[in-house]
């Protein structure tokens, strides 16, 4: 059997990327239903349901680089002739969902690389070049725009598989004819002579296809984003020094690798005198609005009745003394988190000009101590400390 095609069979090549290929689209698609239905309650399912998602990811990025063979391939090598070339509408038909799939090879496993790129945690791709690509920051909207198109690009790629089987299981059980036999092994030759495949109308028809299912998806709502939960009602606060930015973040141990989140909503009640001795020198109270966190990809598991419990606790809460020590700045006291109290320290850098104030300090809090994920009951999955980081300017308010 010769490598290349000719214009009455494919050859050895082609047919070897065109069964490569079936067989990583169905595996795949396959392990992503498994990953996405498999539940995420115990630290076993946990990681069942990782493991799942990490095989998909890696069956996707290889089917990635395989599909650009192929078509690579295909672009090079002429593309046998259309049996009934006299049935117009079927062969443009043909060729469009051909344009269809060769677009759905590259853009379903892109869209899902580059929202795993973007997001934070969760499943890795399972080899040594590393989680990120160029040009992709960590973003939890552009991971969450690029889940959607994946989620769309898979309906078009399955449409897609759908009319490219069935137009292969009518030729050789209705028509009777050689073109799916064209792409089995042997050496089957077979065409007619008057036939020509198209290629402007059939992709402009693709692009037109794909177009319709992101106008569709964007009808459905599914570009809007996650609908988050309400957010706590933060008390105002009259505060001595008023906080004109910051951010308050956790640092997560997940699967040994580190995920940052933070809170978007949060308050903080600081009075404060500054001093050069050894000695309290004020105090301050953070409330949290607990559903204001992001987590990379495992935000709504974050604030699960499991975790968080952000519905049924949505404020947490920071009560401390500040104390000037001989050589740091510590707020020391307790943070109130689901319904659990404990003790917590926080040294902190402070530089002071005039009546504007920047501090930069953290603490590490044990998940454990909140009744936090009680059944990872080892750091296997997630670590059992997390680190609290908060970054602020704040100026003394006018009298």
């Amino acid at each position: 059997m010769s490598l290349g095609n000719a214009t009455d069979r494919y050859g050895a090549v082609a047919k070897t990327f065109h069964w490569i290929t079936a067989l990583g689209i169905f595996a795949n698609l396959a392990l992503g239903f498994a990953a996405e239905w498999a539940p995420r309650g115990t630290e076993g399912e946990i990681a069942l349901k990782t493991a799942l998602f990490s095989a998909h990811k890696t069956v996707g990025v290889a089917v990635f680089f395989v599909a650009l063979l192929r078509i690579l391939w295909t672009l090079a090598q002429p593309k046998p002739a259309p049996l009934h070339p006299e049935r117009r509408t079927e062969t443009l038909t043909a060729d469009t969902v051909h344009w269809l799939l060769y677009g759905s090879l590259v853009l379903v496993p892109l869209s899902g690389w580059i929202g795993h790129a973007a997001s934070e945690g969760f499943a890795r791709i399972w080899w040594p070049f590393g989680q990120s690509l160029p040009l992709v920051p960590k973003s939890s909207e552009l991971a969450e725009t690029a889940w959607t198109l994946h989620y769309v690009f898979i309906l078009v790629l399955v449409a897609s598989i759908v009319l490219h089987v069935a137009g292969a299981v009518k030729h050789h059980v209705v028509d009777k004819d050689a073109t799916l036999r064209r792409m089995l092994p042997g050496t089957t030759r077979a065409a007619s002579p008057d036939g020509r495949h198209g290629i402007v109308l059939p992709f402009v028809l693709a692009l037109a296809f794909w177009g319709v299912a992101l106008a569709g998806g964007a009808a459905a709502g599914l570009f809007s984003g996650p609908e988050g939960g309400e957010s706590a009602a933060l008390e105002d606060v009259d505060s001595e020094w008023e906080v004109q930015d910051g951010t308050l973040a956790i640092v997560v141990q997940q699967m040994g690798s580190e995920v940052r989140g933070e809170f978007a909503d949060w308050t903080a009640d600081i009075a404060f005198t500054p001093r050069d001795e050894p000695g309290p020198a004020g105090e301050v109270t953070v409330q949290i609005a607990v559903p204001s966190l992001t987590l990379g990809s495992v935000t709504s598991e974050a604030k699960a009745p499991a975790y968080l419990a952000a519905e049924e606790h949505p404020t947490a809460t920071f009560a401390a003394e500040i104390l000037r020590e001989a050589d740091r700045w510590v707020a020391d006291g307790t943070v109130k988190l689901k319904g659990q109290e404990a003790p917590v320290t926080m040294p902190f850098e402070l530089t002071l000009d005039g009546d504007t104030a920047e501090m930069r300090g953290t603490a590490m809090l044990d998940r454990r101590n909140y009744e936090v994920g009680q059944s990872m009951d080892s750091e296997d999955t997630v670590g059992f400390e997390v680190g609290v980081q908060v970054e602020l300017t704040a100026v003394r308010a006018s009298e």
